[in-house]
């Protein structure tokens, strides 16, 4: 009998895990979702009806040997998963890949497609009517969303507020200077180095009129808003053993070579480590390719694991299906045309469909 896997999670780094150990063990994928939602095209699919439906991809081409449970984890301890269906996995490895939440409409809490197709629609329509938008937070999201809803409404206003003096500190500075001139270029307005202070009187996606004040004495005037910052690591099930290894902010404290610290059987991937490094979906896959080896080497009996090294800064930022830039390693700057070509087109829907056996 192949040793049994239980990875817990199907988002980027969890899929990618179950797909790389379906020939060598027993993989069972938990996740409450009934298709994978690919949250890189989630802040088009809130501006683009025609987009939208093609961000969720079926988990049932995903594997051929394991299996895909729809359910959700909630008691995870060395061995064994306890399921809120009341049903319990024994595992001889386990895989948290539980990922974090984040505000809609970047990420969704919902567990079914059409619902959250629904709200994605509820969403545009409210944009729609509004004149002016706020988002709180310039870091990629809101950059990134800034850009989706001025190549959807040219003629609509966005402001967007963040504490922060400069956007995209760490990346260098003819990124961050190209990236300021194509927002310029929209027309997007930035409140940099202030906040507001006190949170708008409407609801989050909701088209209404209001005004706030930043701290700094600045009057903002809009018809809706958004939150485009706030990652919350969704570990709150870890239990037993594993409950030690969770930090006071939620994320899991991991070894190098990603297995939880003081866990040899028991790995963690992506947005729940502590890895120092931006949590993306690229660094869950490359997570993933790193556990996967290191499990399949287990099984085989080796002792020798691969160690994972964060990469160099790397950033593909679409400003919109034609718009953008990306800082690659090395610092090479791409301008507009190449990054669409990479992401912004179709922002890897179909780089993605390939892996759970779709033709997008």
């Amino acid at each position: 009998m192949p040793p049994r896997v239980v990875i817990i999670g199907g988002g980027y780094g969890g899929s990618a895990a179950a797909k790389a150990l379906d020939g060598v063990a027993d993989v069972t994928l938990v996740e409450p979702k009934d298709a994978f939602l690919h949250n890189v095209g989630a802040l088009r699919a809130a501006v683009d009806a025609d987009f939208a439906p093609r961000i969720f991809l079926p988990y049932d081409k995903l594997l051929t040997r394991g299996r895909v449970v729809r359910d959700r984890a909630v008691r995870a301890e060395p061995g064994s998963v306890a399921l809120a269906s009341g049903a319990t996995l024994d595992a001889d490895y386990l895989v948290l890949a539980t990922g974090s939440g984040y505000p809609f409409p970047a990420k969704s809490d919902l567990d079914d497609s059409s619902a959250t197709l629904e709200r994605f629609g509820a969403t545009r329509g409210q944009l729609a009517e509004a004149d002016r938008v706020l988002l709180l937070g310039a870091g990629p999201v809101g950059l990134e969303f800034a850009g989706e809803i001025k190549a959807q409404w040219p003629r609509k206003e966005v402001v967007l507020v963040d504490p922060a003096p400069e956007i995209l500190s760490g990346y260098s500075e003819p990124f961050r200077k190209e990236i300021l001139r194509q927002l310029a270029d929209l027309g997007v307005e930035l409140l940099l180095g202030d906040s507001l202070a006190q949170e708008p009187p409407t609801e989050a996606g909701t088209a209404r009129a209001f005004t706030v004040t930043t701290r700094a004495g600045v009057e903002v005037t809009a018809q809706t808003w958004f939150r485009t910052h706030g990652v919350t690591p969704a570990t709150g099930y870890l239990a037993g053993a594993l409950a030690g290894a969770r930090r006071s902010g939620g994320q899991i404290e991991v070894t190098p070579t990603l297995q939880v610290k003081g866990q040899s059987t028991v790995f963690a991937l992506g947005d729940i480590t502590d890895v120092a490094e931006p949590k993306r979906a690229g660094a869950a896959v490359r997570h993933a390719e790193v556990i996967a080896e290191n499990i399949t080497s287990l099984i085989g009996g080796g002792t020798e694991l691969t160690r994972y090294a964060p990469g160099p800064p790397l950033l593909l930022l679409p400003l919109g299906p034609t718009g953008g830039a990306a800082e690659m390693p090395g610092g090479e700057l791409l301008g507009p045309e190449t990054t669409a070509q990479y992401k912004g087109a179709d922002l890897m829907v179909g780089r993605f469909a390939e892996t759970f056996g779709l033709d997008r």
